[in-house]
Order: structure tokens, then C-alpha cells, then sequence
């Protein structure tokens, strides 16, 4: 906030003008403080602009796959064309799931069973991440179906307020708020198709997507709590946890580096915990795991996020394009938001190039649901990088 000293109403970062006498003169913010291309160099611009057409072009032939499996998992596209809900099978990992909430509502302890389950499914139980931690089992157990639609629904409620608010306070263009949360909404309504509920990526993405939205440096409480939840239900959450850590450190708030730290030194400990009690039931003959380490290079990256996205309607010569699109408005948005977003999209979107096999393509749903607020910002990014190309 910019405090008022001289008569004239200032403006916060997010715009918002604070209090002044009613005829003082209204300064509002230049474009330029959120346009992070405006004025760039001319050969800057021009290099910048040659690796956009070059990752588009790449993008549009890189084939969007999800692999080859051994057990039998339908895309989201193909779950959601299936004719009627009920009729719909259900996929094999999904079905694993659904009996594990099953024997839990039963009475029955997750880890007196769980292993048992996969080897039946014949899924693999070494390395134990092989084997989910059990905190969104026991949260579907005691929502039932009900109980997780209307959660779903508050969820995605919470992920648009929480950034129309967050919204409100950045340096961005007001008057396209809304736009922008059209965008949100066509990533996070993903949230709320019941078919996934069991799906543990799907319900830690979206409250990923939430402590984004909360997040306001020196105002970071309910940002870490919701953050907690989804790393306490999916592992895949830890990168999350440590960049929130990492621009912190960088901006010397030591409390909230501290309560960063504290908060990943906990779940290294209790996840810890849980790979001991599955080491402790592993047999000799049970089937290890194939590697992550799959270098499935920019298709890997572009899978993910397409198949795990409202993206997989359109066909791959578009949607991987449109993937590359979203990190450019990112990259484009000078903001607080803008920059962490940069750096969350980018650093999962390397890793999907490295780790995970073509069947682990719903990772892409720890981070699809706010990532296409950046489409918002591609006209702006790409106007000021022409201007600044072309500029005499």
C-alpha cells in the first residue's frame, strides 16, 4: 500500500485507490507497471519472439499422447464422451480407490489393506510412493458421493473468489477481471466432473490453485493450511511448497520461510512414516515399479497439461500451442502473481519433461486449474514485444 501524504489519491498495487478528499485528482497506474515486455530492448524483444514461434511450431507437431499402459486408464476426454455416468466403466486405478473408501467406511484400517488391494489390481507396491497416502481415502470415506460433490463445488466457489479478490489487488488491468476469471474457470471446473473424485491429483491441484489465490506476502496463514491439505494428499504438492519457501527466503520474510520449511521438514517426516509401514508388507515376489525417470521431453510437458485440462477438446496442433501460450501471458504479467506463477508453471513444466511416464499424464492436474489465467495476459505480452521489435 502507498500511503496518501500529499493530498493526492495514490494508487496500491492492486490499483485500488485509497482514501483522498473527494477533488483531489485520481493517479492511476500506468499499464507499463504490469506490462513486463513494454519498452524491452529491440534484439531482446526480437529473441524473445523467435523462441515463442519456435516453441509454437514445436508444440503444434509434438504429438499429445498418454502412452502405453499395462493397466487400463481412459484420458479425461474419453471418460467424459462416455455415453451415461453410470454406464461409464470405471478405471482400473479409479476402481482401487473406490474399494479402498469402501472397506474404510467398513471399519477397516487403510494400511491393514491397501497393499493387498494393489496386488490384486496388480499394481506395483515398491517404491512404496507407489502406494497413495491415505488421507484422501478417509476424506472420500466420510463425504460419501454427496458429501464430495458439494465439497467440489465449494471448492471451485473458493478457488473464484479467492482470485477475484487476489485479483483486485495486483497490478492488472480492472476492467478484465472478469475475463480473467473466465480463464480460471475453464481450468478449475474441472474440479467438480464426479467421475475423479478418488483421483488424488485432481482435489490437491485445485487446492493448490486456492493457496495461490490466498496468498498475500506477510498474509500467508490460510495460503499454508490449504497448501498442507494438498501436499498431505498428494506428494506431487512438495514443489509448490518449496518455491512458496524459496520467494519468501527471497523477499527475507523469515517467519514465513520458517513456517515454509517447518511445514515440508513435517510431511518429509510423516511420509517417511508411510513408505516404513508399506516397506514393512512387501514381498519378494511383488512386482517394482517402472522408473519415473522417463525424459518424455516437451510432449511430456504438453501431455500433461492437455489431457489433464479443459485443453484436450481441441486438436494437438492447437492445444499444445495453447499450453505455450499461457506460460508467455505468465511471463508477461509483471506482478507478484505473475512472477510466482512464472516460476510454478515453468519448474512443473520442466519436470514433466524429465519425470513421469505417459500414463502418469494426470499430474498435469496438480497445476492445470489456474494455469490458463495467463491466456488473459497474451494479448498484452505479444502487442509490446511487436512494438518493442519493430521499434525504430
Amino acid at each position: 500500500m502507498v500511503s496518501n501524504t500529499d493530498g493526492v489519491a495514490r494508487i496500491d498495487a492492486a490499483g485500488a485507490a485509497l482514501a483522498a478528499p473527494a477533488d483531489a485528482p485520481v493517479v492511476t497506474a500506468s499499464p507499463r507497471e504490469w506490462d513486463r515486455f513494454a519498452g524491452w530492448p529491440k534484439t531482446s524483444a526480437r529473441n524473445v519472439l523467435f523462441a515463442l514461434f519456435l516453441m509454437m511450431l514445436l508444440a503444434a507437431i509434438v504429438p499429445i499422447t498418454n502412452g502405453k499402459s499395462t493397466v487400463s486408464t481412459q484420458s479425461f476426454a474419453e471418460n467424459l464422451t462416455s455415453p451415461n455416468e453410470k454406464e461409464r466403466p470405471r478405471d482400473d486405478d479409479l476402481a482401487l480407490y473406490d474399494r479402498a473408501i469402501e472397506r474404510i467406511q467398513g471399519g477397516e484400517n487403510y494400511y491393514d489393506f491397501i497393499v493387498e488391494e494393489q496386488r490384486k489390481s496388480d499394481y506395483p507396491v515398491t517404491p512404496g510412493l507407489a502406494v497413495r497416502l491415505p488421507t484422501l481415502a478417509y476424506i472420500d470415506a466420510a463425504l460419501g458421493v454427496p458429501g464430495q460433490t458439494a465439497a467440489a463445488i465449494l471448492l471451485m466457489l473458493a478457488v473464484l473468489v479467492a482470485w477475484w479478490r487476489r485479483l483486485g489487488e495486483e497490478p492488472c488491468p480492472q476492467n478484465k477481471r472478469r475475463l480473467i476469471l473466465a480463464f480460471l474457470f475453464l481450468g478449475a471446473s474441472l474440479g467438480v466432473n464426479r467421475y475423479y473424485f478418488t483421483l488424488h491429483e485432481l482435489w490437491a491441484g485445485m487446492l493448490l490453485a486456492l493457496s495461490f489465490g490466498l496468498h498475500r506476502p506477510g498474509e500467508w496463514g490460510a495460503a499454508l493450511a490449504v497448501a498442507a491439505l494438498a501436499l498431505f494428499i498428494r506428494e506431487l504438492a512438495l514443489p509448490f511448497v518449496a518455491l512458496m519457501g524459496a520467494m519468501a527466503l527471497w523477499r527475507r520474510d523469515w517467519k514465513e520461510f520458517a513456517a515454509w520449511t517447518a511445514l515440508g521438514l513435517v510431511f518429509i517426516a510423516v511420509l517417511a512414516i508411510h513408505l516404513s509401514i508399506i516397506a514393512e508388507q512387501v514381498l519378494p515376489s511383488d512386482r517394482h515399479g517402472p522408473s519415473w525417470l522417463a525424459l518424455r521431453g516437451l510432449g511430456g510437458w504438453l501431455s500433461n497439461i492437455v489431457l489433464s485440462s479443459n485443453l484436450r477438446f481441441l486438436p494437438h496442433w492447437l492445444a499444445g500451442p495453447a499450453v505455450i501460450l499461457a506460460m508467455l501471458g505468465w511471463i508477461g504479467w509483471r506482478s507478484d502473481a505473475g512472477l510466482f506463477g512464472t516460476f510454478l508453471y515453468a519448474g512443473y513444466g520442466l519436470s514433466f519433461t524429465i519425470v513421469g511416464r505417459g500414463d502418469n499424464f494426470y499430474w498435469g492436474a496438480m497445476i492445470a486449474p489456474a494455469m490458463f489465467i495467463g491466456f488473459a495476459f497474451v494479448p498484452m505480452a505479444l502487442r509490446s514485444l511487436i512494438a518493442a521489435a519493430t521499434a525504430k
